[in-house]
């Protein structure tokens, strides 16, 4: 998987150009520590589960380990007119004592809502499912509604693993 690969497309509704999902590396942190900072609070909240303020050391643990084979990070970039600007990222990362990937998942504000997070999420599984990865897990805080919506949507399923604030979710990949 190098690391300038297109992995999907995408063409958003109301879109002028083409959302190229590909695999993140250590060139991205700045570019990403901006997208960060361009988050709604709301939106930063529901990413990390609450405040951060060092957006530009979170940008960078995202592509630290982008050699590691089980680690990844994956950026939405909106092409358009030459211009490259990131519009969403997922972060994955394995824990082999659990035996399952997690990832963390975020889409600007004015991309929600238009197939970016879905399409994401799918360019997520195919790369762990691609490793030999089997199951992939999540959490979030209950009253993430968008997030429980697109995992749902993903095909996960709540584990009833949450407590009265957060809920966990997992998916069973198939090969």
């Amino acid at each position: 998987m190098s690391p300038l690969s297109l992995d999907a497309l995408v063409e958003p509704n109301g879109t002028k150009g083409i959302v190229c999902i590909r695999v993140a590396d250590a060139s991205d942190v700045e570019c990403l520590s901006i997208y960060f900072t361009g988050l709604s609070a709301t939106t930063r909240n529901k990413r990390f589960m609450g405040a951060r303020a060092d957006l530009a050391a979170v940008a960078a643990e995202c592509v630290a380990k982008a050699g590691h084979p089980d680690h990844f990070t994956l950026l939405a970039e909106l092409r358009q007119e030459g211009q490259r600007t990131i519009i969403g990222e997922t972060r994955y990362a394995y824990d082999p004592a659990a035996r399952h990937g997690d990832f963390a998942i975020s889409v600007a504000d004015v991309f929600q809502r238009k197939g970016v997070g879905l399409r994401m999420m799918t360019s997520m599984e195919r790369h762990a499912s691609n490793l030999g990865h089997e199951m992939i897990a999540a959490e979030t805080t209950r009253v993430n509604a968008e997030m429980r919506g697109l995992a749902k949507k993903a095909g996960f399923e709540d584990t009833g693993l949450g407590d009265w604030q957060s809920v966990n979710f997992a998916k069973r990949l198939s090969r």
